[in-house]
């Protein structure tokens, strides 16, 4: 039996576990009838540079069944590239992965990019003229890189003719029944979907220290925080964001209280520093650039702040995750 779909998975060193866990559970709920995990309705497989072992960074490695001299592309719907924990890392891998990637869209395969394999796919060239869905965390970085890239922060996934991207984290088990839909059908493209995503009582939701947990917030603080994300570098105030949402900032900051235990200011401070926090860890860009990224001019300010946050400075912090 020949699937309707096949799928090339192409996971990076250092890829993360979440989205290819995800994306390639939901196809296997959706291969056959029942839950044997057999290819029927839909196929894949890992695609390395060369056979052996591709290691996540959560340091758990999953095995390569094919490499680029064992397949025929023609046979293949899409090739899903899953980004690793740097962006600059991404980049950085362009020159090995671009032949391959070149190959497989000389043969019409649809290149798909989870989280910041965008990076490397502008790298080498291969999102001209097209509209990409890019994480938050990293949309300054790109259009600072790609500039001619039209950069989609709204989107968890941005579907643009022969190229797909997708934010990544479990945006990438949506992209996935999308892609199921259009080829299986949506009935089996949603089986198994109610197994991989439980709805959590609301006191057992997880306090995340990143503040990325919006799962109970309302419609009002969900907007907020889409907004405070695509402001991240502009210098607006809360009495702006308020007003731009339709309601007082008192108003919004209750619905924050209520939420998170802090002002709608506190939140979007430390949304920030968190931002800034990470893009150190991860990035060599000056202090300088960074803290345009999250629109703070004084980086003597910046420091007093992330240090009172952080316990320490920002370069003290950089220089300790080398």
């Amino acid at each position: 039996m020949t699937p309707d779909v096949r799928f090339l998975l192409l996971p990076l060193p250092d890829f993360t576990m979440l989205p290819f866990g995800g994306f390639i559970d939901k196809l296997r709920f959706s291969a056959d009838n029942e839950d044997y995990s057999q290819q029927r309705h839909c196929g894949w497989q890992i695609l390395g540079l060369k056979s052996g072992t591709v290691t996540s960074s959560s340091s758990v490695s999953v095995e390569v069944q094919v490499t680029p001299e064992q397949i025929r592309f023609a046979d293949y719907d899409y090739l899903v590239v899953f980004g690793c924990r740097s962006a600059r890392h991404a980049q950085q891998m362009a020159s090995s992965y671009k032949a391959l990637l070149k190959q497989a869209a000389s043969f019409g395969v649809t290149l798909v990019t989870i989280d910041n394999a965008c990076f490397m796919l502008a790298e080498a060239g291969l999102l001209k003229k097209n509209k990409v869905s890019v994480h938050w965390r990293h949309a300054q970085e790109f259009m600072a890189a790609y500039p001619d890239i039209e950069v989609r922060t709204e989107q968890l996934y941005c579907i643009d003719k022969k190229r797909i991207s997708c934010s990544g984290g479990s945006a990438a088990i949506d992209l996935a029944v999308e892609l199921l839909t259009r080829h299986c059908g949506r009935t089996r493209a949603m089986k198994g979907l109610a197994d991989m995503i439980s709805i959590k009582p609301r006191g057992q939701c997880i306090a995340l220290e990143s503040l990325d947990n919006e799962t109970n917030a309302g419609r009002h603080v969900s907007c907020a925080i889409g907004l405070m994300r695509d402001l991240l570098q502009e210098r607006k105030t809360t009495d702006e964001l308020a007003t731009m949402i339709g309601i007082s900032r008192r108003q919004l900051d209750r619905l924050f209280k209520d939420e998170f235990s802090k002002t709608a200011h506190d939140y979007w401070h430390e949304m920030r520093l968190q931002h800034l926090h990470w893009r150190l860890v991860n990035s060599n860009h000056s202090l300088t650039i960074l803290a345009e990224e999250i629109g703070i001019q004084d980086t003597s300010y910046l420091c007093k702040v992330f240090r009172k946050r952080f316990g320490q400075s920002p370069a003290t912090l950089r220089h300790s995750n080398k």
